[in-house]
């Protein structure tokens, strides 16, 4: 068995996270379900999320749609109450340098757009369909793997221009002095969150019920270090309806090795 919360690992969150796996765990008991006792934060996401003994992951949107959505069961999307998303919705913070003097998007179409992976919904698609409806797609970008180093390349000048999950941004400026450096540009528009899945022929009915009840009985102060509301259902079919960037831009044919 394995499970894995990855996506918004931080070592200032990790009590809360050891503090709601404990909560998910005994909820799961309840419900006569074996999980494994620790979170698992060092194997590689695709070989997580494609574990047959998968209990519960949570993954990105475009992942999802572009080659889960067969092989797993989805289990819900966790509310993190973002301002002005539908619950269990996120967008992306479209951030620049603080003192960089280009105030619209037009100014950096030939800016350096730094991305964590082509295969992000928030670090890539969302901003694609952002920037592509007002012009041309970046000529100049950087792959930096993680929503943070993208932060941290502009901040240092390396990019001009990043995309970062809400949530993420969110916890940067909580905990990363470096944010001030940084000023937020625009908002892409809402799309379904990070959902939470599990293996296919896994009861994900009960693992919904029992990740609800773990976050309204998770201590307020982890839940609010988490930014965690509760956990809605978003359904599959509005994931699949979120679009791609042509795979010849993003070049992501396959699943990453």
């Amino acid at each position: 068995m394995i499970a894995s919360l990855m996506m918004y690992l931080r070592p200032e969150l990790e009590p809360a996270h050891t503090a709601l796996w404990a909560n998910i765990r005994e909820a799961l008991a309840d419900h006569g379900l074996n999980s494994p006792s620790y979170l698992d934060t060092t194997t590689e996401e695709f070989s997580v999320w494609q574990d047959p003994s998968l209990v519960l992951s949570q993954t990105c949107g475009m992942p999802y749609r572009l080659w889960l959505h067969n092989q797993v069961s989805l289990v819900g999307t966790p509310d993190y109450d973002l301002g002005d998303c539908p619950p269990g919705y996120y967008r992306s913070a479209i951030v620049v340098r603080a003192d960089d003097p280009r105030q619209s998007l037009a100014d950096f179409q030939s800016a350096t757009f730094a991305y964590n992976q082509t295969f992000s919904q928030s670090g890539y698609a969302a901003p694609y369909a952002h920037f592509t409806t007002a012009g041309e797609w970046f000529s100049s970008t950087i792959q930096t793997f993680a929503h943070r180093q993208s932060a941290i390349s502009v901040a240092s000048g390396q990019a001009d221009i990043a995309a970062l999950d809400a949530v993420s941004w969110l916890m940067m400026e909580r905990y990363d002095t470096f944010t001030a450096e940084l000023r937020v540009l625009d908002w892409t528009e809402p799309t379904p969150g990070l959902p939470l899945i599990s293996a296919k022929g896994q009861d994900h009915a009960a693992i919904r019920t029992a990740v609800a009840s773990a976050i309204r009985t998770l201590e307020p102060h982890h839940r609010e270090a988490l930014h965690l509301r509760g956990i809605v259902a978003i359904s599959k079919a509005d994931y699949l309806a979120i679009p791609n960037p042509p795979a010849t831009v993003a070049e992501y044919d396959a699943i990453p090795s």
